[in-house]
């Protein structure tokens, strides 16, 4: 595998999580109860798309193509969503913790991404900017969960 297949194949790894957290944050948007969740949901929605289509420029930059489509453990984190709310009183509580545990696994993700030696500096900048993001939404996440506990 070449050089640019290997940085392209960790990309598209990444690009799959951002769909992922995209599906995800629209979802809990969409039944979110209170306006200022419903809001801060479609927010980050629309940051992760952002983030896949620097992602995708960042992949076709190496020659390579980006993925199209969601992941298999996306899926099945969102059916686990869908059920968990369903079956929650608070419905709003429980996509919080949803997405908290979300958004920690993303910036793990990028931080293990981060840390392989191939990948090079300006594709770095770009993933610790996406990272960063991620990190202030964990910490406004964990803010609104503690006004919803």
């Amino acid at each position: 595998m070449s050089y640019s297949e290997k940085v392209s194949k960790k990309l598209n790894a990444l690009l799959e999580k951002n769909y992922d957290a995209e599906k995800g944050f629209n979802y809990a948007a969409e039944n979110a109860q209170d306006p200022q969740l419903k809001a801060f949901f479609s927010e980050r929605a629309q940051e992760r798309y952002d983030f896949g289509h620097e992602l995708k420029t960042e992949i076709r930059n190496f020659g390579e193509n980006p993925d199209k489509g969601s992941s298999l453990a996306g899926d099945a984190h969102r059916t686990w969503m869908n059920l968990k709310t369903s079956l929650s009183s608070d419905k709003d509580e429980a996509a919080l913790e949803e997405a908290v545990r979300g958004e920690k696994v993303a910036a793990e993700e990028y931080e293990e991404v981060l840390n392989d030696p191939e990948i090079p500096p300006s594709t770095a900048n770009l993933l610790l900017k996406q990272k960063n993001g991620i990190i202030a939404a964990l910490n406004k996440l964990q803010s609104l969960e503690l006004r919803f506990n």
